[in-house]
């Protein structure tokens, strides 16, 4: 199966953690499980024939993160809507259309706000509908009501236009698309079971089936970034708000910094966790210089090995060190 680079996969956690909470994994899971169960909403159900689309996801704030990830290759177009919103139930079968007739070189990403309110407070959602493009996680173009099919057709062509040569998946859907939807690639059961046991809040269940899949696969890039990311999160979870604060009061206390850095990485505040790090290198030997080096360099692991700021903070831990 096809995945998305795991380190940018952790970066762009990282960068959303400021939005969508660390520490509430359990209960996305549990809006997940409810969404599932409960009755779909108008923008869901009734009126589309052709069964379900691989390019058409109905999204929750468990699986948010993911559906982002996939603007790596094509644009997501999030649809921010409500059971309730007649002007919802108006737009959703325009954008479904679409997104059958796109063959798969964009994604439609429906989000109901009364069971995910996080995802409407990330993009500041004034009313419902608004549907927002987003490309390499950032948001680009959005719209808020209805719209008519041709509109919606040449406001979508002229993103695809803009990001072609940017999102290698735009081309290939193009070139494979055939005009009918692929059956969805079989998912590896030991991926599965770590992605669902990390959803539900369960760190210790995830790290241990990626630690076994490693055990099997030492040179499995996926499962040792993966890996990484749980192993961060867990700490995430447990983080105390004003950690940088004790941090700066006590820069001799290396449990604070470690907590520090932490909570800077899960804001997007990277660059100054990485200093924050090397600078606490600078300051202590022996077996405390080793720990915060390895913890400095476990979140390296969360970022691609060309990002460029791992590639200062490591020429800068290198000169803290030798």
């Amino acid at each position: 199966m096809t995945r998305p680079d795991p380190r940018k996969t952790a970066a762009l956690s990282a960068a959303l953690s400021g939005a969508v909470d660390l520490g509430a994994l359990k209960a996305r899971a549990d809006a997940q499980r409810q969404r599932t169960t409960a009755p779909p909403p108008p923008s869901a159900a009734g009126g589309h024939d052709q069964g379900p689309s691989p390019w058409v996801l109905d999204v929750t704030e468990a699986t948010f993160q993911s559906t982002v990830e996939r603007s790596l290759e094509v644009p997501v177009v999030v649809e921010l809507t409500a059971s309730w919103s007649q002007e919802g139930a108006q737009l959703s079968p325009v954008l479904e259309r679409a997104a059958r007739a796109g063959g798969g070189t964009w994604l439609l990403a429906r989000v109901d706000l009364d069971a995910s309110p996080r995802i409407g407070q990330l993009f500041g959602v004034q009313s419902v509908p608004t549907v927002v493009a987003v490309a390499g996680g950032q948001p680009l173009d959005a719209f808020a009501g209805p719209i008519p099919d041709a509109e919606f057709a040449e406001w979508i062509n002229r993103l695809l236009d803009a990001l072609r040569d940017r999102l290698p998946g735009i081309r290939a859907a193009e070139a494979g698309r055939t005009g009918e939807e692929p059956a969805p690639e079989p998912e590896d059961p030991r991926f599965t079971a770590a992605e669902d046991a990390f959803e539900q809040g369960d760190f210790a269940a995830a790290e241990a089936a990626y630690q076994a899949i490693l055990a099997a696969e030492p040179g499995n890039a996926e499962a040792k970034a993966a890996l990484a990311q749980v192993r961060f999160t867990a700490r995430a979870e447990a983080l105390d708000e004003d950690a940088v604060a004790r941090a700066d009061a006590n820069p001799d206390d290396l449990d604070a910094q470690l907590a520090a850095a932490d909570l800077e990485v899960a804001s997007n505040e990277v660059e100054q966790a990485f200093r924050r790090l090397v600078e606490t290198v600078r300051r202590v030997f022996g077996e405390d210089r080793d720990r915060v080096r390895e913890h400095l360099v476990g979140l390296f692991e969360l970022f691609p090995t060309d990002d460029e700021r791992v590639t200062k903070a490591r020429r800068n831990l290198a000169g803290a060190l030798y």
